[in-house]
């Protein structure tokens, strides 16, 4: 099990990784952030993902059909990077999401899911 902080840092790890920020999803507040947020700061960043994550969420075209799915990531393009929107699955008051920026010249989208998806789930191990 990591910490934010922890798991915070080891997203920045990841090449190509700009900035990063952790949020309740039921509230649309940042917990925490890191890196460079350039046009907005973490807060805006959480309040306008959210609602971007509850769009997607609500959105029966988006479904998959299965009860079971979840969804699990939501990736944005850019011209020069792209957003990833990881939900983070465990026992938690409200549901936490990642917001990742990645440069598109350094980063690699497919490592990046990659390694997210096994730091968010060390993050929410045994989680109370």
């Amino acid at each position: 099990m990591i910490g934010i902080d922890g798991c915070m840092q080891r997203i920045m790890d990841i090449p190509g990784a700009r900035s990063v920020t952790l949020v309740d999803g039921l509230s649309g507040l940042a917990i925490a952030a890191s890196g460079r947020h350039g046009l907005v700061d973490q807060h805006e960043d959480a309040a306008t993902t959210t609602d971007v994550v509850r769009a997607v969420l609500g959105c029966p075209a988006l479904a998959t059909g299965n009860p079971d799915d979840d969804v699990a990531e939501i990736i944005v393009c850019a011209a020069r990077g792209y957003h990833l929107l990881n939900l983070v699955h465990g026992d938690f008051d409200g549901r936490l999401f990642v917001h990742v920026l990645f440069d598109d010249e350094t980063g690699n989208l497919a490592m990046a899911r990659f390694r997210i998806r096994g730091i968010l789930a060390e993050f929410a191990e045994d989680r109370p």
